[in-house]
């Protein structure tokens, strides 16, 4: 049975800047150029990707630069750390949990963008 507050969006109360970078993690974990998953569902990010003019590709999608900012910041990892969504190693990796990967920040449509094919 679901409680409430797994169905509720952002229910650790993330900044907009964890959220984003939660999002941003979320996509590099589907990526295996990107992450390792492990026998615990977990992923290991370990790769981050490079700077295309003033935007990311992310897999298929396309995401703004300053959106990732957080990507970058210690003290952004160690926050989604605290909340019990990452395992982070700055700045070799960080690893999302299960409930890090799940999680749900109610932003990811207005992250992760569609390629228009670059």
């Amino acid at each position: 049975m679901r409680t409430r507050m797994a169905d509720k969006k952002n229910p650790l109360k993330l900044n907009a800047l964890q959220c984003k970078t939660l999002v941003i993690m979320q996509a590099l974990a589907h990526i295996p150029q990107a992450s390792e998953r492990n026998a615990q569902g977990e992923a290991t990010i370990h790769t981050l990707p490079d700077p295309h003019g003033n935007h990311y590709h992310v897999g298929n999608a396309v995401v703004h630069g300053r959106d990732m900012a957080g990507l970058y910041m210690k003290p952004v990892w160690n926050a989604l750390e605290r909340k019990g969504l990452a395992r982070a190693n700055w700045p070799n990796g960080i690893t999302l949990t299960r409930e890090g990967i799940a999680y749900d920040t109610g932003i990811a449509e207005q992250v992760l963008h569609a390629s228009r094919g670059h």
